[in-house]
Parts: structure tokens; sequence; C-alpha cells
């Protein structure tokens, strides 16, 4: 129940900001979502055992979710600061080991992992409309819904078993397929002067990048020796949970909108 409440709370918050507000909406409650799951980020990092210096990687993750997200075009140089910031961080802290190769390394992450993304969504909907959001948006939550009645239809050999052993191959694969399906009708009103094969692609790219995402989050959490990455959404765990989908999918689809679509 707390979780089909949390649902109903959050959704009309995500699609309103989306469909009803200015581009600036959009972006900023990719800003918040991009500074909580952050935050998680880090505390799955600190689970095991590498430390995230949160005020510069977390400047950074917001600063290039923002540049990206507005149009600016400093996205380079934010990334640039922060991978300087980072380092001379790293070599004030002064240790020898491979340590510091993990530390740098998991320091920087979350600006391509979280801040991209995230601001890639933004500049969709500043470019390509609200349409052009809740598109992807919405081929990502049936694909989810897919995976999961499919899996529970017809599930029978699991997809990843060391690192999420409730999902499935067949799940997977009606994910994909219902992921692809939802997309190519979508994408005939949004980008109605893109070819059908081209928009068939992007939607089985953007399912199947939707469920690497996804087990990508849950190796992360595994491996840290936690259920959810956060308690903020009661029933859904963290932020960080519930956009793991998106943050490998959106990339590709910002390179649609911008780059490929007629």
């Amino acid at each position: 129940m707390i979780r089909v409440l949390s649902a109903l709370v959050l959704l009309p918050v995500v699609v309103g900001t989306v469909w009803l507000l200015p581009p600036v909406g959009t972006l900023v409650l990719a800003l918040i979502a991009a500074g909580v799951a952050f935050v998680e980020y880090a505390a799955l990092a600190a689970a095991l055992g590498v430390h995230v210096p949160r005020s510069i990687s977390g400047v950074a993750v917001v600063g290039v979710c923002a540049a990206l997200g507005s149009g600016w075009a400093i996205v380079d140089v934010v990334m640039m600061t922060a991978l300087i910031g980072i380092g001379a961080l790293i070599v004030g802290m002064a240790k020898v080991g491979p340590e510091s190769l993990y530390d740098a390394g998991a320091a920087i992450f979350p600006i391509a992992y979280i801040g991209l993304p995230l601001g890639a969504l933004a500049a969709v909907r500043a470019s390509a409309g609200r349409e052009a959001v809740l598109l992807i948006m919405g081929a990502i939550v049936i694909s989810d819904s897919a995976q999961y009645y499919t899996g529970r239809a017809f599930g029978r050999q699991p997809l990843a078993p060391t690192i999420s052993p409730k999902k499935t191959r067949e799940g997977a694969v009606g994910g994909v397929v219902f992921g692809t399906l939802a997309f190519a009708l979508g994408a005939r009103i949004v980008f109605p002067t893109s070819p059908v094969l081209l928009t068939t692609l992007v939607g089985a790219s953007i399912s199947a990048l939707g469920i690497v995402g996804d087990l990508f989050e849950s190796l992360l959490k595994r491996s840290a020796g936690v259920k959810d990455s956060g308690t903020i959404i009661p029933g859904h765990g963290g932020v960080l949970d519930r956009i793991d989908s998106w943050l490998f999918a959106a990339p590709l689809y910002y390179v649609f909108v911008r780059y490929l679509r007629f």
C-alpha cells in the first residue's frame, strides 16, 4: 500500500512538472534528483570502503547537469575543472596505494553516471518539448512493468543470478518487446517524420539499456550489502533506485533527439 501511495504522489509531480511548467521546471527537478542521487551514490561508495569527496564531486554532478540541461556551452569546463579539483584533493590526501585510484575513479564517475544523463533529459525537454520527455519516460515505465509481469508469467531462466536473482531472461525479452513497441508507437506522434526503422531501433536500445542500468545499480547495492540506495521514497527506496533505468537510456535518447531525428 505504501508503495502504491508513493507512486500516486510521485507520478503527478513528475509528469505535472514536465507537462505544465516551462523547461526550467524540468531542469530544477533534474537538479534535485541529481543531488539526492549523488548523496545516495556516495553512501554506497562509503559502504564499499571508497571515499568520494562530496563537496567537489557533488558540485560537479549538479553543475554538469545544469550546464547540459540549460544549454550552456560549458559542460567541458565543468568536467575539466572537476577532474583537476578531484585530482588535487587526492594528492592532498597522500594515499599511497591502489586506494588513490579507487577514490579518484569513484569521485569522477558520478559526474558521467548521474549528472550528464539527468542533464540530457532536461536538455531534451528544452529542445524537443514535453512530449519528447514523456515518450522516454513512458517507454521505460512500460518496459519495467512488462519485465515484471512477463517474468512472473513465463520466467524460467535467470538473467543475472549473482546480481538480481529475481530477473529472468524471459522478463527481459518481454521488457524489450513492449518497451520497443511503446516507443515506436509514441514516436509516430512525437517524431512523425523520423523513419519507423530508426525509432524502432532507438526504442529497442532504450529498453535494453534500461535493463542494463537497473542491473548496474543492483550490482552496486549488492556489492555494498544494502537492499536500497536510500529511504527517501517510502516503499520504493532511494531516488537512485527509481532512476537507475533512465541513467543508461537517457544519453542514447539525447543523441537521437539532438543528432538523428528528422
